[in-house]
């Protein structure tokens, strides 16, 4: 199988961004210049100084670690973001501080990770307005109808 090639710069002095064998995704770093403290309960969007040409019928999601999540309440707030094929700007990160203390990010730090995934487009794929569906076992049962267990 062909390997997909993501072609990216890198306009920031940190690492460029790898594959780690076995893993869905790799690290974005915070490219700042000075430190970012993020209140609880408050956002900030924070630049990585990557631009990425991501192929047609491709997406990069962003996600946020689970390290940050757990020890630190920090998250990507629209988990996943979405770097559309289109889209050539800086790729930034919105964290949101869920715990009670401030949270400070620095240049380098490991902030989110990012997945690339294929996703269906307008030249393979039809949306067709309708008067009505087909029907499932769940039809529109949602929002933790399935129960935890």
């Amino acid at each position: 199988m062909k390997m997909k090639e993501i072609r990216f710069i890198n306009k920031s002095n940190n690492i460029d961004p790898v594959y780690t064998p076995g893993n869905s995704g790799f690290d974005l770093r915070a490219n700042i210049e000075q430190e970012i403290i993020i209140p609880s309960m408050g956002r900030k969007l924070i630049p990585t100084g990557l631009f990425f040409e991501i192929p047609l019928d491709y997406e990069l999601q962003v996600r946020s670690r689970s390290g940050l999540a757990l020890k630190n309440g920090i998250m990507v707030l629209n988990s996943p973001g979405t770097v559309d094929s289109s889209y050539r700007g800086e790729v930034c990160v919105i964290l949101f501080n869920t715990d009670e203390k401030e949270f400070i990010v620095n240049h380098g730090d490991r902030i989110a990770q990012a997945v690339i995934c294929q996703v269906q487009q307008m030249h393979t794929t039809e949306l067709i307005n309708t008067e009505e569906l087909s029907a499932t076992e769940r039809n529109s049962d949602g929002f933790g109808s399935t129960g935890v267990k």
